[in-house]
């Protein structure tokens, strides 16, 4: 599995992968409304040259967001590439630090980034219900049944 900078790829190809898993590349979130296929990234890419990972991110105010994290495949280290690869970026770009926002259902997610170092900062009460006016196809339900309502903020401070 090979890394390469998102404008390495095809836009199509960036376009798809995000109507395939999320869609389509349009994320909303309480920091904003992005298209995520025009974001700065990363990939991950097997060996047939299939995307099987992909990360997006911003960068403002010497702070980093992660709009997006896709892994094809769990447990072989994708997506921790791919966030070890924003996070050296931020570190030469002098960001203070790395931070997301996810849904309370989330619970991969939630597991996923505070064992890489990441803390909660900050619940946004029913911050899914305004996205959801901008983007009506976010279900109701999400992971294990759980009602999507909230979001929760995640950041890590870089050394």
């Amino acid at each position: 599995m090979k890394i390469y900078a998102i404008e390495e790829l095809e836009k199509n190809k960036i376009i798809e992968f995000f109507k395939l898993h999320w869609g389509s590349p349009e994320m909303v979130i309480s920091s904003g409304v992005y298209n995520c296929s025009t974001l700065d990234g990363f990939t991950s890419i097997n060996n047939d040259g299939e995307i099987i990972g992909l990360i997006t991110y911003i960068i403002k105010d010497n702070e980093c967001e992660i709009i997006s994290l896709d892994s094809i495949e769990e447990g072989i280290g994708i997506g921790t590439n791919l966030v070890q690869a924003v996070e050296n970026l931020a570190i030469r770009r002098k960001c203070k630090l790395v931070k997301l926002i996810t849904t309370n259902d989330n619970l991969l997610a939630l597991k996923f980034y505070q064992k890489r170092g990441f803390i909660l900062s900050k619940i946004i009460n029913n911050a899914v219900e305004k996205a959801r006016k901008i983007k009506p196809e976010i279900p109701l339900i999400g992971n294990e049944g759980i009602p999507i309502r909230d979001e929760i903020e995640l950041i890590k401070v870089l050394n």
